[in-house]
């Protein structure tokens, strides 16, 4: 894309934006089941429910700038999201990989607070009021998550830190899955 004005920006931004929240939508329910905290997983349950109405209101922004939402692919929400299946392919204490799963959902919040942020910020500048309340009202919801997020690391990562115990529990390959069926090789935890 060659974009000749703000509006022709703003609408490739939103397209981006449109393609990440879709790719969330396929890794957020991974990253639910691989979660062992209760707590994260339902976290990472409600995200769902919410990024499934943040793509609602995309498409009826597109309907409102009259523009399709197709046609591009958001290359850094598709790292994010392999850093993320990362995490969850690696064997280790359940704790540290919780940690390492909410550092990565952190990582896709503020991604989603930058692209979000900016694209309100064109909309206010064109006069777009309802396109811009409808992104707010996203930015907010994105916000929220990441204070979630950080709520729920504060217990998560004290209890990674005293993870020596040896009462903690490690994860094998199949203890994230259902146990139905045999889990695919994973990789130890590898020092950073």
């Amino acid at each position: 894309m060659h974009p000749d004005s703000l509006r022709d920006l703003m609408i490739d931004e939103l397209k981006d934006l449109y393609n990440a929240e879709n790719q969330l939508i396929k890794a957020l329910p991974k990253m639910a089941k691989a979660a062992t905290s209760r707590e994260l997983k339902r976290a990472f349950e409600s995200h769902l429910k919410e990024t499934e109405g943040q793509v609602d209101r995309l498409v009826q922004i597109f309907d409102i700038l009259d523009a399709s939402p197709k046609g591009k692919k958001c290359k850094a929400m598709e790292g994010l999201v392999e850093e993320g299946s990362e995490i969850m392919e690696e064997d280790g204490e359940l704790d540290v990989l919780d940690a390492g799963l909410i550092a990565a959902a952190q990582r896709v919040e503020h991604y989603e607070i930058a692209g979000y942020g900016c694209v309100r910020t064109y909309a206010q500048l064109l006069g777009e009021t309802k396109i811009a309340g409808l992104l707010q009202r996203t930015l907010d919801e994105e916000a929220a998550a990441d204070r979630k997020l950080t709520e729920l690391s504060k217990q998560i990562n004290v209890a990674a830190m005293n993870g020596d115990d040896a009462e903690k529990s490690t994860r094998k390959p199949a203890a994230r899955g259902n146990g139905r069926h045999a889990a695919p090789k994973r990789h130890k935890v590898a020092s950073r």
